[in-house]
This record gives C-alpha cells, structure tokens and sequence, in this order.
C-alpha cells in the first residue's frame, strides 16, 4: 500500500471556535464519510489529527548566524496554515483523490501528498 497525507490547508480557526456543536458534528460526519468511502476503495485512514488552536503555536527558523528563534503564532513563511491531516493507505492514487473531493464540504481546500516510507 501507498501511505498519502491528507491535510487541510486553509480551514479558518476563528470560524472553527465560532462554530456550534452542529457546524462541528457536520465536520466530523464529513470526515467519517471520507474514511468509509477510502475503505470502500480498499484503503484506509492509519491517523490523524486536527491541529486546534494555531494562534498558540510557535514557529522556530534558523537565522543566518546559525541561531534558532523562535516566535509565538503560526507565522510560517506562507500564507496558510495547516490545521489538521489524515495519514491513509490507499494503492489507487485516483480513488482517493475521489474519495477526498467530499472533504471539501467542510473544508475549504484538502491537499493529498505522497509519503515516503522509511
């Protein structure tokens, strides 16, 4: 089996917070969907997370003198943020890209990368 990761780019964390338990249970079935739609396919979800709360996060860079900083907040060199991933087996690169389009429903943009095993 091939492992991808599946990570969601762009979901916008003040809405997360802002959002009521419904906005959230509709999440969290349009993940389950995902998952039973990948197994469908003979793949699988080996993990995952959701990386809540971006704003406490912290962003070490190493500097040209070779000295690490290191700063509050997810400001990455990027414009995006990552706020959650899925690590799936899958040995059909298009049936999953199939199986990932009803991710979109909850969220905005989803990015699927091969993952080299070592």
């Amino acid at each position: 089996m091939t492992d991808y990761v599946v990570m969601f780019p762009v979901d916008n964390e003040a809405d997360w917070q802002a959002g009521t338990e419904a906005d959230h249970q509709a999440t969290y079935d349009t993940d389950a969907e995902f998952a039973a739609l990948l197994r469908a396919c003979g793949g699988a979800v080996t993990s995952g997370a959701g990386l809540t709360h971006s704003s406490q996060a912290r962003t070490l860079t190493r500097g040209a003198q070779q000295t690490v900083q290191v700063t509050d907040g997810p400001f990455a060199e990027s414009v995006e943020q990552i706020s959650g991933f899925y690590l799936v087996t899958c040995e059909d690169y298009d049936a999953l890209t199939e199986a990932a389009q009803v991710l979109t429903r909850a969220h905005p943009v989803v990015e699927i990368r091969p993952v080299e095993s070592s």
